[in-house]
């Protein structure tokens, strides 16, 4: 009798834990809307496994990524640190890429060709990604390993210059040799988030010495576990507005600058590239005046992950809000406008604060409104 029970609480409750299981693996998918011009393609380019000092095989990246909604992954293993080599004997420095591809299959998942130079400060760390060989960046000049990743096509970018272990003030600081990178066309971008930390500095950095604006998770453990992702956590990504989803345009797109970073329910970005990025999240689906009143219900639908946080700056007062409104993602929002009379159309500015451009600044949008 006890059996016959278990098995009908099974045949009962089996296809609702199925369906709860296949809503929470559609929440936790990463979704951006394309822009104007571009495809918006989510890249996490700087992760590791077991082939230097992570703790998962490269196909545990590759099914991270794929329930993620992730665009591309670059596996970029340390190339002077290889703590488990007792263990993973590997000469061939590219074996973790090449197992990540086989792992990825047909599944469309991008998969970069990259490895993290592993140096003192200065330089410190950096990632090169887009080369050729991996082995042949295996030298012990600081200079002529990114001399060699130039040649091989390489896109280079300083990794967590805010690390405390070669910051001790977590202060994101070039040094000569950096300005020399830059100068020469050897370095192209910085991380301005790497795993949990975010760095104001590196960010004004990017902006002075025209750097990609990079963001990445850094990954040596699980993403579930490292970001509470069944709790509706997320990893730090690459938002890069590409031409096309493929390697190449991945990597034009880094090269142009046309990047955003998510992060922590932030975007931080030029604000040529994020402002676009806002409006194509946002839009006004109804509108329609209460009664014969004079205050207008608007419904503004947000199709980003983004839970957007808005100061108004409209000149206009909420009946039902204050002046900071929160959009929340996948929703539609009603806020209900109080236009004193009667209008066919009017202009909503806000402040979008959680939205970075530079240290301490956050961009305006403006909504245009035609009353139904």
């Amino acid at each position: 009798m006890k059996y016959r029970f278990i098995l009908l609480v099974f045949v009962l409750l089996g296809p609702l834990a199925a369906r709860a299981q296949n809503s929470h693996e559609a929440q936790r998918i990463i979704e951006f809307p394309d822009v104007p011009g571009y495809v918006t393609l989510k890249c996490d380019l700087h992760i590791h496994t077991v082939f230097s000092d992570g703790s998962v095989w490269p196909n545990i990246r590759v099914q991270e990524a794929l329930r993620d909604g992730i665009d591309a992954i670059s596996l970029t293993e340390h190339l002077e640190y290889q703590p488990h080599k007792d263990d993973i004997s590997h000469p061939d420095r590219n074996r973790s890429h090449d197992i990540a591809v086989q792992s990825a299959g047909e599944s469309g998942l991008i998969i970069v060709r990259g490895s993290e130079i592993t140096r003192d400060m200065p330089p410190g760390h950096a990632n090169a990604i887009f080369i050729e060989d991996a082995n042949r960046l295996l030298m012990d000049d600081p200079v002529a390993v990114f001399e060699e990743a130039d040649r091989q096509g390489a896109f280079t970018f300083w990794n967590h210059p805010n690390w405390i272990s070669q910051q001790k003030n977590g202060i994101a600081t070039l040094d000569d040799l950096h300005i020399r990178l830059i100068r020469e066309g050897l370095l192209d971008g910085i991380e301005v988030v790497n795993d949990v930390t975010y760095s104001d500095e590196a960010l004004q950095i990017a902006l002075d010495y025209n750097l990609t604006i990079m963001g990445t998770s850094d990954i040596h453990g699980l993403i579930d576990w490292q970001y509470k992702v069944p709790e509706g956590g997320h990893r730090p990504i690459t938002l890069v507005f590409a031409t096309e989803r493929s390697a190449a345009g991945i990597k034009e797109g880094l090269e142009e600058r046309r990047t955003a970073v998510w992060f922590n329910n932030t975007l931080i970005g030029r604000e040529e590239f994020v402002v676009p990025l806002v409006h194509a999240s946002l839009t006004v689906t109804k509108t329609a005046y209460i009664g014969d009143s004079s205050v207008l219900s608007v419904s503004i639908e947000n199709t980003s992950d983004v839970e957007y946080i808005l100061y108004n700056k409209s000149g206009f007062t909420f009946h039902a809000s204050s002046d900071v409104l929160t959009l929340e993602p996948h929703h539609t929002t009603r806020i209900d406008v109080k236009t004193i009379e009667r209008v066919s159309s009017l202009s909503l500015t806000f402040e979008v604060l959680n939205v970075v451009t530079a240290p301490n600044t956050h961009p305006e949008i403006t909504l245009e409104i035609s009353v139904d």
